[in-house]
C-alpha cells in the first residue's frame, strides 16, 4: 500500500491529498467520523502550508507520508516553504470567530483538537509537520 504522496503546491492538489488519506485511513476501519476528521486536520495543514507557506506555488512541492505504528497513526508533511512560526501563533477563540462570523483562521485550532500530537519542525530548509492519532 503506498503511504506516500507528493504534490505541487497548488490548491487543486488537496483533493488528491483528502482522497489520499481516505484511501489509506478505509483499509484501517475507522468510524466515519473519526476518519472525516482525520482528513479534515491533514486538508488543513496541507492547505496553509499550500497556501500560506508555498504561496500557491506550483514549481514548490509538499510531500505527505503516513506511518501506521503500533495503535496510533503518524502523518508526516514535508515542504521548503516558509516555516511555521508556533511561537508566534496565538490560538483564537473559536466561539469569538463564530460569533462574529469569521471564516478561517481557526484551522491549527481544529487540528489541535482532533489531533494527539502536532509538532512542526525545520532542517535547513525544509519544514515537517507531524501530525498523531490513536486509532485504537
Amino acid at each position: 500500500m503506498n503511504n506516500s504522496i507528493r504534490v505541487n503546491c497548488t490548491k487543486k492538489n488537496l483533493k488528491l491529498i483528502r482522497d489520499f488519506v481516505t484511501e489509506y485511513l478505509k483499509a484501517l476501519a475507522l468510524s466515519d467520523i473519526l476518519m472525516n476528521q482525520i482528513v479534515l486536520a491533514v486538508d488543513e495543514i496541507c492547505a496553509n502550508l499550500i497556501i500560506h507557506a508555498n504561496h500557491e506555488d506550483p514549481a514548490k512541492y509538499l510531500t505527505l507520508t503516513i506511518h501506521n505504528l503500533s495503535g496510533q497513526i503518524k502523518f508526516e508533511i514535508a515542504d521548503n516553504g516558509v516555516a511555521f512560526q508556533r511561537t508566534n501563533y496565538k490560538e483564537p477563540d473559536i466561539q469569538e470567530h463564530i460569533r462574529l462570523g469569521k471564516k478561517g483562521g481557526v484551522g491549527i485550532a481544529l487540528v489541535n483538537r482532533i489531533m494527539d500530537k502536532v509538532e512542526f519542525t525545520t532542517n535547513g530548509s525544509q519544514n515537517t509537520c507531524l501530525l498523531y492519532k490513536k486509532i485504537n
